[in-house]
């Protein structure tokens, strides 16, 4: 046995992990889960990350558990949660632009629920032209497209929350 933060952590099996967790703070997050009747948590800290998920189904058996360490999000997509490996997706297209989200906020595609969208697909667009809004923080930020071209795909439902990065239009560029 060692010690970690004062506390014995049995070494007995070696795991990455060790270092990272011990079963006392695993066993925390777990109750959380259940008594908070979460079914999905994750905490990424420092190159380590956890995920914690349970169904809710007619089953009630234990949380699974998944450390990975953390990695790009290439490398992620070989780890799906059940272990399979995906499979291959096409080669993308070269002169596709990925407009992705400048910040964590939530996206709009219109400026008010009543108004028609920006853009749809098949609409062609303008360098400088408004895309969406992203709301951060109760403001409106508005998204414009840094490329002349034409939308061929929307990858975020309206009104659904975004991550810093994340891809928002796929935008055929044009000459």
């Amino acid at each position: 046995m060692t010690q970690k933060n004062g506390k014995p952590v049995d070494s007995g099996q070696a795991s990455p992990f060790s270092s990272k967790i011990d079963y006392e703070e695993l066993r925390k997050l777990i109750s959380l889960l259940e008594e908070k009747n979460l079914t999905q948590f994750e905490l990424e800290v420092e190159g380590f990350k956890i995920k914690l998920s349970r169904s809710l189904g007619n089953s009630s058996g234990p949380a699974q558990v998944m450390f990975t360490p953390a990695m790009p999000e290439a490398a992620a997509k070989i780890m799906a949660t059940n272990g399979d490996i995906p499979a291959p997706t096409p080669a993308e297209d070269k002169n596709i632009h990925y407009v992705t989200s400048p910040m964590v906020g939530t996206f709009y595609r219109a400026p008010s629920p009543t108004s028609p969208p920006f853009v749809d697909i098949g609409d062609p667009v303008k360098k400088g032209q408004t895309l969406c809004i992203v709301e951060a923080m109760k403001l409106m930020n508005e998204i414009e497209c840094d490329v002349n071209g034409l939308v061929v795909d929307i990858l975020v439902e309206n009104g659904k929350p975004v991550e810093y990065g994340q891809k928002l239009f796929a935008i055929k560029v044009s000459a």
